[in-house]
């Protein structure tokens, strides 16, 4: 069985058992987190939302809260002697996927 849900802006499908990085959530390791928001759950037969199906759910547990590996965001104006150098790191949740309630 698998699902399509949503968590913030973007859509996952997820099965049982799998892990699933997002961006950060608040709670703590070992915490359990629900997702109300499922698109569609899929296995022997397939359930389509409009936009979401009424009672589905899908509940993880949190595994840890990180930080995304560093990206460089550099900004340049040719003939401006104008350059900006920066990093960020987008903090992240990893997440263990449970049970998909249909």
């Amino acid at each position: 069985m698998y699902a399509v849900i949503r968590a913030g802006s973007r859509q996952f499908k997820v099965a049982q058992g799998e892990t699933l990085t997002i961006d950060r959530v608040p709670g703590n390791v070992g915490d359990k987190f629900t997702f109300d928001q499922v698109l569609l759950v899929g296995g022997a037969t397939i359930k389509v939302g409009a936009p979401t199906v009424a009672g589905a759910s899908v509940s993880a547990t949190i595994k840890s809260q990180e930080k995304a590996d560093k990206i460089t965001v550099f900004k340049y104006k040719r003939r401006k002697n104008y350059k900006r150098t920066y990093g960020h790191r987008q903090p992240i949740t990893v997440l263990e996927i449970g049970a998909i309630n249909a």
